[in-house]
């Protein structure tokens, strides 16, 4: 065989490989979620993936699996690099308009909710990897309808708090934050971008004022315990090298209550598919190898 034949069939039988690598499934280095308030996927998560007790809860589990669950703490874009507001089209802001995390964007009234009141307050993060950043905390004007889809006008200009995060912490980034006043269900909407890379994260958390989460028909949020943490970690696992990898979710059921939610985006191709298509390429690949032996066996014989 010539050198260059040779080479063509073994870069071909590498790339085949090379594919196939890039598209399985590792596990996420996992990055954090918002502790206190406590965010949607958090308190869905500290229910338990497997039988969850608030109904949107198993809402969630019956259209998107237990997965996101598990992957609590990875609502993520990878190449977010500042422009939250432009790659995240309104009605998709708490799954940052990721197909895996959907449900996140249901615009219902009875998410788990965390009590609060106007004034002074500190916020807790869960820090699962401890990244570089800003984490910026907005929450909804006076007005807000949680009964449609959350818009980017309806979060206050002014931040109820702003952070800049370590690279190194003891689990929780811990801060300061100034509620304004408001009424009923209102909702904080977290942007945390690093500032060592383009990736960001995501977060919202259904808060209520002036009257207790019952009251307002919801229960109350809870977030995981350090032990549920652990316990779940195995579970954990997100492709595309940890940062955003988004593979298709087949729902169970067509008729979840989701209110008014913008329509649903055509799902990713599969895992399955991607994987199907690398197999033929790395099977034309031996095969071109075979063919170029065979070739110059027979021109060695003549």
């Amino acid at each position: 065989m010539s050198v260059r034949r040779k080479a063509a069939a073994v870069g071909a039988a590498g790339a085949a490989a090379v594919t196939i690598a890039a598209l399985t499934p590792v596990t996420a280095s996992a990055h954090g979620a918002l502790n206190i308030p406590v965010s949607r996927i958090s308190a869905c998560y500290a229910e338990g993936p497997e039988h969850p007790v608030s109904q949107v809860c198993k809402d969630l589990v019956a259209d998107s699996g237990t997965q996101p669950l598990y992957d609590w703490n990875e609502v993520n874009i990878a190449n977010a690099n500042g422009q939250s507001r432009t790659i995240i089209p309104d009605g998709h802001l708490c799954s940052a308009n990721r197909d895996k995390y959907r449900a996140l964007d249901w615009a219902r009234t009875d998410w788990p909710a965390t009590n609060v009141t106007a004034g002074s307050t500190t916020v807790s993060f869960r820090v699962t990897a401890p990244h570089r950043g800003v984490m910026t905390l907005y929450i909804t004007k006076q007005g807000y309808d949680p009964t449609k889809p959350l818009k980017w006008s309806d979060l206050d200009a002014t931040p109820i708090a702003t952070y800049t995060t370590a690279a190194s912490s003891p689990g929780y980034y811990t801060f300061p934050a100034t509620l304004p006043s408001r009424t009923g269900r209102q909702l904080v909407y977290q942007v945390w971008q690093r500032t060592d890379s383009p990736e960001a994260f995501y977060g919202c958390a259904d808060v209520v004022f002036g009257q207790s989460a019952q009251a307002a028909n919801a229960d109350v949020a809870k977030a995981p315990t350090d032990a549920q943490i652990a316990a779940g970690a195995a579970r954990s696992t997100v492709s595309h090298h940890g940062h955003g990898g988004d593979t298709a979710v087949t729902a169970t059921t067509a008729n979840l209550p989701t209110s008014n939610v913008a329509a649903s985006r055509p799902a990713a191709g599969t895992l399955e598919t991607a994987l199907s298509g690398s197999a033929v390429l790395a099977s034309g690949a031996v095969g071109l190898l075979f063919w170029s032996r065979r070739r110059a066996a027979h021109r060695a014989r003549g």
